[in-house]
């Protein structure tokens, strides 16, 4: 196929030999099939700011770090150069996180280079060695079901140990790869130390993993992964591969999370609502 400009950019510099196909098209990126060497890998090129779907939320955006203290001013008073500076701090925390989670290991496509606003990374094959199928394109047996979330609440908990969030996670962005699931699309990923909306976030991206296989596996409706996880980590408590319960129960003392389940639910009645109004 013939090469975008961006991706043709990329193979003038000699950082891929061809493009194969393209693989998706998202709400803030494209994603194509590429060829470097002998490998086959994927090549993400975010789309400018005015062609994005997803919006750069302050919930997302509070707290991250930027170089110095020029960028952060200019950031501020969004001028031309503060604009470009964001930009590319949104498309770099994906970059960023991706890296910084790879190395915790948790199940994430392995980056390779980022260049002029595309990211190369590992492409995530199923048994056939063809890419992989998001959840949302699958159904499941029970045990199958149970055996995915449990995976992927391992997943979740492993990423808080690392101080990180999606932020946005669903089974849309997660990837069933041969030798199980994997998580994708980062850009929105949250600081969990230092956003003060990380632990409605963690709780939403939980309780979006009980939904959609609480679908093939009714008894994973009544958990309560989200606020279990986060009070142990708000405890200082939470590790990697620990067991969990699925239950959890307000003490006196302890971290208060209703307001935060309250906030979810009224976030989802307001989209809700959003959707309608569009029709």
């Amino acid at each position: 196929m013939k090469a975008p400009a961006r991706l043709q950019a990329l193979m003038d510099e000699g950082l891929i030999d061809s493009v194969v196909r393209q693989l998706k098209s998202g709400k803030e990126a494209d994603v194509y099939v590429v060829r470097v060497g002998d490998d086959t890998c994927a090549a993400k090129v975010y789309k400018e700011a005015n062609k994005r779907g997803f919006r750069q939320a302050v919930d997302y955006t509070e707290n991250r770090k930027v170089r110095n203290s020029r960028q952060a001013r200019a950031m501020t008073k969004r001028t031309a150069y503060g604009r470009q500076q964001q930009e590319a701090a949104w498309q770099s925390a994906e970059v960023d996180a991706l890296y910084r989670l790879a190395a915790a290991g948790v199940r994430v496509p392995r980056p390779d280079n980022f260049h002029e606003g595309v990211l190369l990374m590992e492409l995530v094959a199923d048994a056939h060695g063809d890419a992989a199928p998001r959840l949302n394109d699958l159904s499941f047996t029970e045990a199958e079901a149970r055996q995915h979330h449990a995976t992927l609440i391992g997943e979740v908990v492993r990423m808080l140990c690392a101080g990180v969030i999606h932020g946005d996670l669903s089974e849309f962005n997660v990837l069933l790869a041969a030798d199980g699931p994997v998580i994708i699309d980062l850009p929105q990923a949250v600081d969990a130390a230092g956003n003060n909306h990380a632990p409605r976030m963690l709780l939403r991206d939980v309780d979006n993993l009980r939904n959609f296989f609480g679908q093939y596996a009714p008894a994973l409706r009544s958990t309560q992964y989200g606020p279990e996880i986060w009070s142990l980590y708000a405890a200082g408590l939470l590790v990697p591969d620990m067991p969990l319960t699925g239950r959890y129960e307000h003490k006196p003392g302890a971290v208060d999370l209703s307001g935060v389940l309250r906030e979810i639910e009224d976030a989802r009645l307001e989209e809700a609502a959003r959707v309608l109004r569009m029709g």
